[in-house]
C-alpha cells in the first residue's frame, strides 16, 4: 500500500496532468471529440473478452467478500451491458456540443456588443460506487462537454473499471486527444479520495454518485465545489381532480418499477375527496407486488397497514417500502412536501391546469412533474443522454445533469478600438 505522501504525490500528479489535458480538450472541435467517442466505442467493441475476464476477477473477489446479489448484478459486465456502453457513446456523440455556443449577443450604448460563451468547468473529478458503466458514462459526457476527468471508481469494481480505462486511453490516441483527458484512480485507498476533493489547484468541481454515507461524507470534507444530491424523497399526491385511472397507473409506476433508484416514490398522498375511491384499489395492487405500506390514521382508516410515524416521512427507503398520508388538499399536500421533500422529483396528477400550474410554482424542487410518473427524473428520459448524475442544489446544475451542466458561460465582448469615456 501506497505510503500518505505517496498518495498525494500520485494524486497530484494525476490532477497537475487532467490541467494540462483539461487546456487542449477545451479547444477540441466538435469532429475531434466525436471520433474520439466513436474510437472509444470501437476498442471497447474489440477488447470485449478482456473487459469480460477483468470483470470476472472483481465478481469472483466480491462473492468472496460476500456482497449480496444486488450488488455483484450493479457490478456484472456482459456482453448486453458492453453493447449498452457503445450505444451510449454513439448517443452522446450525436447530441449537440454545447461548447463556444454564444447567446444573448446585443450592442450597448457605448458600441460594444456584449453576449455570453458556454465553456467547459475544467477538470471534474467523479466519485462513484459499483457500476462500472458508469466510467464510460461520466467519460463520455465529460469528453464531448470538453472537461478533463478524474475518475474514482468502487474498489469492488478496480479491474474493471482499469480494463474500461485502458479502451478510453486507447480511443482517445487513436484521435490525437491526450490519454490524461480521461484518468482513473487506480488504488483503493480512501486517502485518494480525501486528497481529489481538496486539491483546488487542479480540481474545479466534484461529482460523487452512491449512498448518502458517501455524498455527506464528500460535502462535509471537500474544499472543491460539489454537485450532488443526499436524498430521492420523492412524492406524488392524488388531487381530488384527478383521473383516477392516470393516478392509479402513475402511483404504482413511480413505486414498482424499480425500488433501489433515487427517483422512486417514498411517499404517496392522496387528497380526503378520493381517498376511498382510489386507495383500496392501490393497497391491492401494492400487497400483491410486495410492498410494504406504512400510513397516517386517515389512511389505515381505509385501510389496514402498518402505523407510519415521522421517520417514515423523512426516509428514503430504497426498498418496497411506501409511506401513504391522506391530505385534506393540495395546499396541505404542498405544506407536507415542503417540510419532508429532499428537493430531487415531485408530481401532482390532477385534471386541474391552475391546480397544476400553482403546484409547479409552489413546490421547490429540481423536477415537478405533472400527470407523470416520477421515473422519468433522468437524464436518458429528458434527452441529456447519459447523465453524470442528479442535482438538488440551486446554484448552476439543477436535476439531471447532462452536457450543459458540465459547461458555465463567461461574458464575450466585441468592440472595434472602443475605449471607456
Amino acid at each position: 500500500m501506497l505510503k500518505e505522501m505517496n498518495i498525494q504525490d500520485y494524486m497530484h500528479t494525476l490532477g497537475k496532468d487532467a490541467r494540462d489535458a483539461a487546456r487542449q480538450i477545451a479547444t477540441a472541435d466538435t469532429g475531434k471529440k466525436n471520433a474520439a467517442l466513436l474510437a472509444i466505442a470501437s476498442v471497447l467493441d474489440d477488447n470485449r473478452q478482456m473487459l469480460l475476464s477483468a470483470n470476472e476477477l472483481d465478481m469472483n473477489q466480491g462473492r468472496e467478500d460476500g456482497l449480496d446479489e444486488a450488488l455483484l448484478d450493479r457490478l456484472a459486465i456482459t456482453d448486453k451491458g458492453i453493447d449498452q456502453m457503445i450505444t451510449g457513446l454513439q448517443q452522446v456523440a450525436a447530441l449537440k456540443d454545447p461548447c463556444g455556443e454564444v447567446t444573448d449577443l446585443n450592442y450597448r450604448p457605448s458600441g460594444i456588443q456584449v453576449g455570453k460563451m458556454r465553456v467547459p468547468l475544467g477538470v471534474v473529478g467523479i466519485i462513484y460506487e459499483s457500476r462500472p458503466n458508469v466510467t464510460v458514462d461520466a467519460a463520455s459526457l465529460c469528453l464531448k462537454s470538453g472537461n478533463a476527468t478524474i475518475l474514482r471508481g468502487g474498489k469492488e469494481a478496480l479491474n474493471s473499471n482499469q480494463a474500461i480505462a485502458s479502451c478510453i486511453h486507447q480511443g482517445l490516441e487513436t484521435v490525437g486527444l491526450p490519454a490524461a483527458s480521461v484518468q482513473v484512480i487506480d488504488i483503493t485507498d480512501r486517502e485518494a479520495v480525501g486528497e481529489l476533493i481538496t486539491m483546488n489547484d487542479y480540481v474545479d468541481v466534484v461529482v460523487p454518485r452512491g449512498g448518502k454515507g458517501l455524498i455527506e461524507r464528500i460535502t462535509q470534507n471537500a474544499t472543491v465545489s460539489v454537485i450532488k444530491h443526499l436524498d430521492g424523497i420523492c412524492h406524488v399526491y392524488i388531487d381530488d381532480l384527478a383521473d383516477l385511472d392516470k393516478a392509479y397507473d402513475i402511483a404504482i409506476n413511480s413505486k414498482t418499477h424499480r425500488y433501489g433508484v433515487c427517483n422512486a416514490m417514498e411517499t404517496l398522498l392522496i387528497a380526503k375527496g378520493v381517498a376511498d375511491q382510489i386507495l383500496p384499489k392501490l393497497v391491492d395492487t401494492y400487497s400483491e407486488k410486495g410492498v410494504e405500506l406504512r400510513g397516517c390514521e386517515r389512511t389505515r382508516a381505509i385501510c389496514s397497514m402498518s402505523k407510519a410515524n415521522d421517520d417514515d416521512w423523512a426516509t428514503e427507503y430504497l426498498a418496497p417500502v411506501l409511506s401513504i398520508r391522506v391530505v385534506d388538499d393540495m395546499s396541505s399536500a404542498v405544506d407536507h412536501i415542503t417540510r419532508y421533500s429532499s428537493g430531487h422529483t415531485e408530481a401532482i396528477v390532477t385534471q386541474d391546469v391552475s391546480r397544476a400550474r400553482q403546484f409547479m410554482a409552489q413546490v421547490d424542487s429540481s423536477s415537478v412533474m405533472v400527470n407523470a410518473s416520477t421515473r422519468f427524473a433522468d437524464g436518458f428520459e429528458y434527452g441529456l443522454g447519459a447523465e453524470i448524475g442528479i442535482s438538488t442544489d440551486k446554484i448552476h446544475a439543477r436535476g439531471p445533469v447532462g452536457l450543459e451542466g458540465l459547461t458555465s458561460q463567461k461574458w464575450i465582448v466585441f468592440g472595434d478600438g472602443h475605449i471607456r469615456q
